[in-house]
């Protein structure tokens, strides 16, 4: 599991499966081996396959975020995701467990866009050092229209209450203009990889969208 970790440095699409794998790490039954070897099976046919990015592409950095909601079915917690792309390639991923019991999908959603607006923060200093500075306000794309109210409008006061404060370093970074919630569609939402099994389709459509394919994809 350790050298699969690894590898999803280049293969966003392992992310999520990876993720939930290591999850059970300290007491693994034969199902969740039986979901090892079927990524290594997916390995073995897309030995070839990498992140693929595009000479002149766009610099502007863009985020998307997701979450499931309650998705682990033992202590009820959601799963956050993000992705990150420039020059139409992923430079930051993620998916993991909420650090906390999410009421609504709204807040499920609510604290995944929180943990990519901290991503946000680091990127542009990691990214200003390197001479790619990033003067606008990046943009994050969320498929939820409540989340991205809840981030304006603190009068949203009875849905929002009970959320932790330090999910509201959100509201800051809007307020200041460091971010911009944009809302996308479910389809168009890259992120999901990070968050959820898919249909096959569904899957490899977002898997060549985050710029995941092989040397013959490119020629």
């Amino acid at each position: 599991m350790g050298s699969l970790m690894y590898l999803t440095a280049t293969r966003l699409d392992m992310m999520f499966v990876v993720s939930l794998i290591i999850r059970y790490m300290e007491n693994p039954t034969e199902l969740h081996l039986q979901v090892a070897k079927r990524v290594l099976r997916y390995l073995t046919g897309t030995t070839g396959f990498g992140i693929f990015y595009k000479k002149g592409g766009d610099d502007e950095l863009v985020a998307y975020t997701d979450s499931d909601y309650a998705g682990d079915l033992e202590e009820r917690k959601s799963t956050s995701g993000y992705v990150f792309l420039l020059s139409l390639g992923a430079v930051s991923r993620s998916s993991r467990k909420q650090p906390v019991v999410s009421l609504s999908t709204i807040e499920a959603e609510f604290i995944a866009t929180a943990s990519s607006a901290c991503q946000v923060v680091w990127l542009k200093r990691v990214l200003g050092k390197l001479g790619q500075n990033q003067g606008k306000s990046t943009i994050i794309r969320c498929d939820n229209s409540s989340a991205i109210k809840l981030s304006k409008n603190p009068v949203m006061h009875g849905r929002s209450k009970h959320i932790d404060v330090r999910f509201h370093f959100l509201r800051e970074l809007t307020k200041a203009g460091t971010v911009e919630l944009v809302h996308c569609g479910t389809q168009e939402q890259l992120a999901e990889v990070m968050t959820k099994p898919l249909k096959l389709d569904v899957f490899l459509n977002l898997r060549g969208l985050l710029g995941v394919c092989s040397e013959m994809d490119i020629n």
